[in-house]
């Protein structure tokens, strides 16, 4: 028999599919092979890890094979988080693999177990296919012991025990034998937990209740007129990144993705950056997705709680955990063999000045939104006014930057920015409260904070707003002045910074984050967010139709279900950085929303 999964014989790519429930998620490839999942959350022991290399071909794999395979096709059931993938041989006989986490509504609560569910029908013929399933435990480094009942496999590994149930006969996946296909067979794999039905009729059963439910929630999107497939997979895969037993958000659901080839640019993205999850809220709000918004609160209000008016990391465990020590993964060769391979992510430990203005960014419209089950009121505001305080005492201060420099510390622009953003926003929410005086102090605050920031980040050298307060380099995130609303776009200099970021950071569409040499050299990749910052900051001044350039080039730099990653290398096309990246995400949103011609040209 032919093996053909590409997670057992090819080179990984990220041209992959995310299955989730806001508990559990996993990465599918072309051929069907599940390539990475962690248990028992998105920043645990990742079982499945093919991605980054593996001991023996096929080890961190959960691959369904086909004999003779010639081809596949795979696509989302439409409005959904439920993949299928088409497997075709090369005598038109053929399968179809369809996965998803169960997720949807059962006994008042939502039901989002620790599952993923594998069905697998025949399309046409008598298709033969073989079972490979090899989850590995402590990064690669354990082999499972096994165990079996009637109906199903217990995978023992040190501190956590996998279950599969299934109708495949067991024998068959035990010994990795090739079988005909006659009728769907499932495959349950989670806790170990006996389940209440059969594989087949539970798979079923769940499989419907989670496409009836993942419908409903597109059905409630307020989308725009144009690029309505774009946005609907966009929010999806963004709802497949929170962590909603906390509420938390993760940047992205895999690490050590490298942000371009043999570079060592290695991160774990699997945690919570406040700076992304605003991000995020903010792209589901202007959908009025606002439930996600509610979700992350929860988990920002503990995050201010325990900061008591101190400094706050610029990220934290999805629950809440402030220790995120760095680390090497030896065992693991890495993407395509570009290690290492990192958990961990030493940012923890930074000083980075724009998370205060992050946290008040992403709960500001709780406090105006009528919608809320849960709307915002004075106690939180008061607790935000402690997040405001240190935003002032912090805001020329030297730091790490967005970007997360390890080697230098300077004044950024975009951390000013942020603390004036904090200021302002703090200004605004006690006008809507009706605290008069609070409104005249943190204005007061903000206006101090915008004068300075927009004559010392000012460059008459570079005719341009440059990375630090008297700094000469260029950076992307100055284009964020205008989305935050400290600058009118159209004011000369924010015009001229545009164009000298143009002539500097970019590959075409492409861009670059900053010009500067950082701790690993010069920036090879183009990093997608500034890339939509960019559109916007153009769509803003009114040269609508270079940023609906922009905004093509950008959605032809997504892979083939709709999914992009962080960078994309302009003389390649190629995409590297850790997968799905919401940064990017929401800026496929941001971009549909900003450029789409309204809904009252054709209604």
């Amino acid at each position: 028999m032919n093996p053909v999964c590409s997670s057992l014989t090819t080179t990984p790519t990220l041209s992959l599919g995310v299955i989730g429930n806001c508990a559990v998620s996993a990465l599918v490839d072309r051929e069907g092979g599940i390539v990475w999942s962690c248990q028992p959350r998105v920043d645990g022991d990742p079982v499945f890890h093919a991605l980054l290399g593996a001991g023996q071909p096929g080890d961190g794999a959960f691959a369904v094979e086909l004999e003779d395979f010639a081809r596949s096709e795979q696509a989302y059931v439409e409005n959904t988080a439920v993949l299928r993938t088409r497997l075709w041989d090369a005598h038109g006989q053929g399968i179809e693999i369809t996965d998803f986490a169960p997720r949807f509504i059962a006994r008042g609560r939502m039901y989002r177990p620790l599952m993923l569910v594998r069905r697998i029908s025949v399309l046409a013929g008598a298709p033969r296919v073989r079972i490979r399933l090899r989850p590995r435990f402590d990064w690669g480094r354990v082999e499972p012991r096994l165990t079996q009942g009637s109906h199903h496999i217990r995978y023992v590994g040190p501190d956590e025990v996998l279950r599969l149930t299934t109708s495949v006969p067991l024998a068959y996946v035990l010994q990795e034998s090739p079988f005909v296909l006659t009728d769907t067979v499932s495959l349950v794999l989670g806790p170990d937990e006996s389940p209440d039905h059969g594989p087949d009729a539970l798979a079923a059963a769940y499989e419907r209740d989670t496409i009836d439910y993942w419908r409903t929630w597109t059905r409630r999107l307020a989308l725009p007129l144009q690029w309505q497939d774009v946005v609907i997979r966009s929010a999806i895969t963004l709802k497949m990144c929170v962590h909603e037993d906390t509420g938390a958000i993760v940047a992205a659901l895999t690490t050590s993705i490298p942000e371009a080839p043999g570079t060592q640019r290695n991160w774990d993205y699997r945690y919570c950056w406040l700076r992304d999850a605003f991000f995020v809220v903010r792209a589901l709000n202007s959908l009025s997705e606002v439930g996600t918004m509610e979700e992350y609160l929860r988990w920002l209000r503990n995050i201010v709680a325990r900061a008591g008016g101190n400094h706050v990391q610029p990220l934290y465990g999805v629950g809440m955990e402030d220790r995120l020590v760095e680390e090497l993964v030896p065992q693991l060769p890495g993407y395509r063999g570009h290690g290492p391979v990192r958990r961990g992510n030493q940012a923890y430990e930074h000083f980075q000045h724009d998370v205060y203005g992050n946290i008040v960014l992403g709960a500001a419209q709780a406090f105006h939104d009528r919608r809320l089950l849960a709307p915002a009121g004075e106690a939180d505001f008061r607790q935000l006014e402690a997040v405001g305080e240190q935003a002032v005492r912090v805001h020329d201060q030297p730091d790490a930057g967005m970007w997360e420099l390890r080697t230098r510390a300077r004044v950024h622009t975009s951390s000013m920015l942020m603390c004036w953003a904090a200021c302002d926003r703090l200004a605004k929410i006690a006008q809507r409260l009706g605290l008069a005086d609070r409104a005249t102090y943190w204005a007061g605050h903000a206006q101090r904070m915008r004068d300075r920031l927009l004559t010392e980040a000012w460059s008459d050298k570079r005719q341009a707003f440059v990375e630090s307060l008297g700094g000469e380099h260029l950076d992307a995130s100055v284009l964020l002045m205008a989305e935050v609303g400290i600058i009118d776009p159209r004011d000369p200099r924010f015009v001229a910074t545009v164009d000298a970021l143009e002539r500097t950071l970019c590959d075409g569409p492409y861009m670059r984050r900053y010009e500067a040499a950082d701790d690993f050299g010069l920036p090879e990749t183009a990093f997608n967010i500034c890339s939509f910052w960019r559109l916007d900051a153009l769509a803003r001044i009114g040269r609508r139709d270079e940023a609906l350039a922009i905004y093509e080039a950008m959605l032809a730099s997504r892979n083939h279900l709709g999914l992009m990653s962080e960078d994309t290398h302009p003389a390649t096309r190629e995409m590297w950085g850790n997968f799905p990246q919401t940064y990017s995400m929401v800026g496929l949103i941001n971009g549909a929303v900003r450029l789409s011609e309204p809904w009252e040209t054709v209604i």
